[in-house]
């Protein structure tokens, strides 16, 4: 196992999307704030003051009704539009902070940053402060810094940092000295370690492995022997010998999966196809983001698992291309051909979805002899079209068949929502 001498810093946005909701509407500060899930189902963020008061991560909201009420908590239907925006925004600000190759957008509201090559010119904790501060500054977003000798001492230095004021929002685990930085972790249970499950925490715990500090004394090829190679990795990035590298350039996906629940019971074979066409093209939007074409797309309905009066109804049908497509119209076309196998009269459909597999990069690719270059460039025309005209006058203005109409009854449930400020209609506007 190779390993190297690194610097990383983890920068995370807190509470991301209840913090991109108070950027613009500055009521929602300094009161419990929740954001739900699909069809406004489960708490998926919280804000400093609705985890005070108890709302766990994950909590479907009936049951926490009275304690809503009760506190009058703020609650939204997730925005993703707006997170998505906020978060490209958050990521093109940190590019500015490394050369390219040391970035990697671990996900919405994480980035890892390799500061190896800044140490001997920059006080690292000032840089991280700067980061904080231009972020602030420039899109309102609160971020916290975790500077470590791994990418796992960061992701734990960027939890410390959240966790005490002591840090000021930067916890720079490499300059620390070694016995305040074995203190500090002797505080935090094992379960917080980045790798480390539930499963994998219950059998440490059993081992005597209750602490961070714990783990990262212990002998990291016997864990390897216990556990796995990547426990193993794990400990030795504790110990401050880096395993992990930056992914600069995320790898071509296996598959896309793009599926809901419907907001309502769907019974009728229009609304079956409506919504299995709108999840088709948001799978088809995130494969050309990727540059990649699609061989295979698996399509499946299934209706509500945990009826008891209803028998459990779950389908799915597999369509293979003789030439791989990122064509929504293509795609949609051979999934609409077949729809007919998956409806069945009388049954209530609770959520339908697309898989896209066989998936391989566009920009290597070669068509065959006796392709029809002409129509696949006119295909990739259209779609470039479609993607223009909803670029400009936003999602819901041009689609495949009526899914984007209004007034959908299968439509996500979304009763919370709030506007799209980066679109026309949703921009604020000054009285």
């Amino acid at each position: 196992m190779s390993y190297n001498h690194e610097i990383y810093a983890l920068i995370d946005v807190n509470n991301c999307y209840v913090s991109c909701e108070r950027l613009f509407n500055p009521k929602l500060k300094d009161v419990p704030v929740i954001v739900l899930s699909n069809n406004d189902g489960c708490a998926v963020a919280r804000s400093q003051e609705a985890k005070d008061i108890g709302i766990k991560m994950g909590v479907p909201l009936f049951q926490i009704r009275e304690i809503v009420e009760k506190y009058n908590v703020q609650v939204l239907s997730s925005n993703y539009a707006l997170y998505a925006e906020m978060s490209h925004r958050f990521h093109s600000i940190l590019a500015d902070y490394v050369a390219p190759g040391e970035q990697e957008i671990y996900s919405i509201d994480e980035c890892f940053l390799k500061l190896t090559a800044y140490a001997q010119n920059y006080d690292l904790e000032a840089y991280a402060q700067d980061m904080r501060q231009r972020i602030l500054q420039w899109i309102g977003l609160p971020v916290c810094v975790g500077i470590g000798r791994s990418k796992t001492e960061a992701k734990l230095a960027n939890h410390m940092a959240k966790k005490a004021k002591r840090f000021n929002g930067v916890c720079d685990l490499v300059s620390m000295d070694p016995k305040h930085r074995d203190y500090f972790s002797s505080l935090i249970d094992v379960s917080e370690v980045w790798g480390v499950g539930r499963q994998h925490s219950k059998k440490l715990k059993s081992l005597g492995v209750n602490t961070v500090s714990d783990l990262a004394r212990s002998n990291s090829h016997q864990m390897g022997k216990l556990f796995s190679v990547v426990v193993q990795r794990t400990v030795m990035e504790l110990q401050g010998i880096s395993c992990i590298e930056v992914e600069s350039s995320p790898a071509t996906k296996k598959q896309i999966i793009s599926s809901r629940s419907f907001g309502a019971r769907v019974t009728d074979i229009q609304s079956l196809s409506e919504a299995m066409s709108d999840y088709l093209q948001n799978a088809v939007k995130r494969l050309r983001e990727d540059k990649s074409l699609c061989g295979c797309v698996i399509a499946f309905a299934q209706s509500n698992p945990f009826d008891k009066h209803r028998p459990f109804y779950n389908k799915s049908i597999t369509i293979g291309f003789a030439e791989p497509t990122d064509c929504a119209a293509i795609i949609n076309r051979a999934v609409m051909k077949r729809i007919n196998e998956l409806f069945q009269e009388g049954m209530e459909f609770k959520k339908c979805g697309v898989i896209l597999t066989a998936i391989e990069p566009k920009s290597t690719y070669i068509y065959d002899l006796l392709s029809d270059s002409m129509q696949i460039e006119k295909n990739e025309r259209l779609q470039e079209a479609l993607e223009k005209v909803k670029t400009k006058f936003g999602d819901k203005k041009l689609a495949i068949g009526p899914c984007k109409m209004h007034g959908r009854a299968w439509a996500m449930s979304r009763q919370k929502l709030t506007q799209n400020y980066f679109s026309w209609e949703g921009m604020l506007t000054i009285k």
